[in-house]
């Protein structure tokens, strides 16, 4: 069965998820192609091979080029509803949306499908969320381990004003899943990392025994002095010991 395992040792973001699942091999030409299956115009998708630490890893940045509506999770769901994507990319898709939307809904107290993701249109949100479930589905992943998740100090400015670190959504996504406080003053975990891996990860905990197949890293924006990446091993369980 193949499986993945989340290294989260320096948190887990939209964007480093994206890197490192991309990283692991699917042409990009390819993702790109499955990504325009969503209808939606005015950005583009770049995708950079860097190193940091010394390492490899995958970077990506979505550009947006035209003004974007705020858009709710309602119009996010129906724009993935009506897209060409397969319906199990659909349904995963939606699915972590819907976490996102429920942990925003409740810091906010109102409906979760009236939540309104205002950064960049969702845009960012959206690619995120589509392409890693795009990915899962394109590696043929059955099932995702993770390690605990690393929270950082501080605050953060977005479009709710100055938030304290980590933001209140991403507590609550994290609720049930091992976290453990680092000294670290940025944003480690954001709400749609903690949405990804909190939907679609089932088991929390150390790197079960597995053969190793592919290994990949991408990486997040904020300048650090240690490797700013998420690692994701790819591979088959250990039927000898699972």
């Amino acid at each position: 069965m193949e499986v993945a395992y989340f290294d989260c040792f320096s948190g887990i973001s939209g964007d480093m998820t994206l890197g490192a699942l991309l990283d692991l091999g699917m042409e990009i030409k390819v993702f790109k192609n499955e990504v325009k299956k969503l209808q939606l115009t005015g950005y583009t998708i770049e995708v950079k091979h860097i190193t940091r630490h010394n390492i490899a890893a995958t970077d990506v940045y979505i550009k947006i080029l035209d003004s974007q509506p705020h858009r709710s999770y309602q119009d996010i769901k129906q724009i993935i509803a009506s897209s060409k994507l397969s319906e199990k990319i659909k349904t995963t898709s939606i699915k972590i949306f819907e976490q996102l939307a429920r942990a925003e809904g409740k810091i906010h107290k109102i409906d979760f499908e009236k939540v309104h993701f205002h950064e960049v249109g969702a845009i960012d949100s959206i690619i995120d969320i589509v392409g890693t479930a795009i990915l899962i589905d394109y590696y043929k992943i059955k099932k995702i381990y993770s390690s605990a998740l690393p929270l950082g100090k501080g605050f953060v400015d977005c479009a709710h004003g100055k938030l304290p670190l980590p933001a209140p959504a991403t507590v609550e996504l994290a609720k049930n899943i091992p976290v453990y406080q680092t000294n670290r003053q940025q944003e480690m975990v954001t709400p749609t990392g903690a949405a990804i891996i909190s939907t679609l990860a089932t088991v929390f905990g150390d790197m079960p025994h597995m053969k190793i197949s592919k290994i990949g890293y991408g990486s997040g924006k904020i300048e650090s002095s240690y490797p700013n990446l998420l690692r994701i091993y790819l591979g088959e369980l250990d039927k000898k010991r699972k």
